[in-house]
């Protein structure tokens, strides 16, 4: 699946200069080390989510004006539209688990709604969230089950689960084919 990754190095390069820091001091105020910034700024690292999310914060910048091509919206009468080659993306260690998260930067950890691949043999393992998480997962394929504590379901094409988010929960690709859908996460 090939994507064109953002150029985000040049603007936290830009930001960066802009708010006359140093490499290392960036480093300290994300998180993320002086090492992995260079080669960021160098557009010689392909960053996750989370060290995006990252540098936006401790850049005081929306994530729009990092991965730039999208605007954010400024009038109530302003459409924001984020192109699929900036669509973040999240793999799984095993690379077999693919989420593209499309819900807005802005709404993290009130709702957040992803589309899935997985593929066959492969799982989504999560954690609990915080005490009150649900979540509900389209699929749109055949092939995926899920589990949430001691509960489980196998899903069909079009079929919604709803289900705990505040405990281990799970959703696997039990088919052998890639198989895909929709999740929605509600915190409260």
């Amino acid at each position: 699946m090939a994507q064109r990754t953002p150029k985000i190095g040049p603007v936290v390069q830009k930001e960066r200069k802009r708010r006359k820091l140093t490499l290392e001091q960036l480093a300290t105020r994300s998180g993320v080390s002086k090492s992995m910034l260079s080669q960021i700024e160098r557009g010689e690292a392909n960053p996750t989510f989370a060290v995006v999310w990252s540098l936006t914060q401790a850049l005081e910048i929306d994530f729009s004006e990092l991965i730039g091509g999208s605007a954010a919206a400024r009038s109530a009468n302003d459409i924001e539209v984020t192109s699929a080659a900036h669509t973040p993306e999240i793999r799984s260690s095993d690379s077999l688990c693919r989420l593209k998260i499309l819900s807005s930067p802005r709404l993290a950890g009130q709702s957040e709604w992803y589309s899935v691949e997985i593929e066959p043999g492969g799982t989504l393992a999560s954690e609990p969230h915080s005490p009150g998480t649900s979540e509900h997962f389209t699929a749109i394929t055949d092939g995926l089950e899920i589990r949430s504590g001691e509960s489980h379901v196998r899903l069909k094409a079009g079929e919604t689960a709803r289900y705990l988010g505040d405990v281990h929960h799970h959703i696997s690709n039990i088919g052998d084919k890639v198989a895909c859908g929709f999740l929605v996460v509600l915190y409260r």
